[in-house]
């Protein structure tokens, strides 16, 4: 998991670190919020900060879908490429160029906002109107944090590098928010303890856990994980997801489990996991350092099993609150919290002990079954 987290890090730190989301990622995701409740976004301000609004699809999704969501605000900002690490020569578009705004001495020292607001009739990308924000477009700016405070709903794809300052800034403000992450990030300390709690969880395209496709600049140097489509570049970079506090219809699905007899014998793909006994038969390993069964596999939980189990990280990515309850997570402070002893270095603080030998699995988050 570190390693995954470190190599989307080191990708977005990059000097051609423009990563746009696709369209189709933005409207999957957001269709799911709009089909469990139709008035999830009306009469909302939505704020798109960390940005591009002349390319970012984010802007273009939200414009092409405003009347639908009946909308009240749209706000999207940029931050200025002076400021930006290891800059390239900016890309104008002609939407800026060909405005009577534009100002050659501004456009690259200033950030820029779109703004599309609800008017007594539709409104189409005509009315999008923009202009150049007084400062550089930082987010921690108080220029626009005082957009952040307007608004009700934050959507962006942020950058990777001040993540958990991005976060706290979201929190500081108690908004609702729709952010992409790295799954490696929900075992932060400051991030975990609010998927416990219940007041996160994982967005609503449950794929959000494999792979993420970014569209990147053409001239991007050429490293693992890139394809071309059509003349265009893009990168996939760990293993993304969204982190939200909005509902959706995924969350509230129950994962279908067999007992503990049943995962023996017929789910092939734990019983290839699983280490043997004297007589051939698999078995369920138990950790040394802490009272639960480890399970490698997410489908695997037996159903009747009521203690406390490990399961991989991934299990976020159907957690249903009403079918489990969160513990804890086998690693760093949060597994300090809950009693998990380090008895070595390893991939997490928790370990099994397999022929005599000490392993440690990758991160585990500890949960249990709800009474029925």
């Amino acid at each position: 998991m570190a390693k995954n987290t470190d190599n989307l890090l080191n990708a977005k730190n990059e000097k051609y670190a423009e990563f746009y989301t696709l369209y189709e990622d933005i409207e999957k995701e957001m269709n799911e919020y709009y089909e469990y409740n139709k008035n999830v976004f009306r009469d909302k301000t939505i704020l798109l900060p960390c940005d591009d609004p002349e390319w970012s699809n984010f802007t273009k999704y939200f414009v092409a879908n405003f009347n639908r969501f009946g909308l009240k605000k749209l706000i999207s900002t940029s931050y200025a490429n002076d400021k930006k690490p290891n800059k390239k020569p900016c890309q104008l578009s002609l939407f800026e160029l060909e405005s009577p705004d534009y100002d050659e001495t501004k456009t690259n020292s200033h950030g820029k906002i779109y703004t599309l607001t609800r008017r007594n009739r539709n409104v189409n990308k005509d009315d999008l109107k923009w202009k150049y924000l007084e400062g550089d477009g930082d987010f921690r700016s108080d220029e626009v944090k005082a957009l952040r405070d307007e608004a009700d709903i934050i959507i962006t794809n942020p950058p990777f590098s001040l993540f958990r300052e991005f976060f706290a800034w979201i929190l500081e403000a108690n908004k609702q928010f729709l952010v992409i992450s790295d799954l490696g990030s929900v075992a932060y300390k400051e991030i975990f303890p609010h998927i416990k709690a219940n007041a996160i969880w994982l967005g609503a395209t449950r794929n959000g856990t494999g792979s993420m496709w970014f569209m990147i600049p053409n001239d991007a140097p050429k490293k693992k994980g890139q394809k071309i489509v059509n003349g265009q570049k893009y990168q996939t970079i760990g293993t993304s997801i969204w982190l939200t506090n909005i509902d959706h219809g995924k969350r509230h699905e129950r994962i279908r489990l067999m007992t503990e007899a049943d995962n023996l014998k017929y789910n092939k793909s734990l019983i290839n996991k699983l280490p043997r006994d004297e007589e051939g038969k698999p078995y369920y390993l138990n950790y040394d350092n802490y009272p639960a069964l480890e399970v490698p596999i997410v489908e695997a939980i037996p159903s009747d099993y009521d203690g406390i189990v490990g399961v991989p990280t991934t299990f976020l990515s159907k957690y249903n609150p009403e079918q489990f309850e969160i513990i804890g997570i086998g690693t760093g402070d949060s597994g300090k919290s809950i009693g998990v002893k380090k008895n070595y270095r390893g991939r997490t603080d928790i370990s099994y002990t397999i022929d005599g030998v000490h392993k440690c699995p990758f991160s585990r988050i500890l949960i249990r079954k709800k009474a029925s």
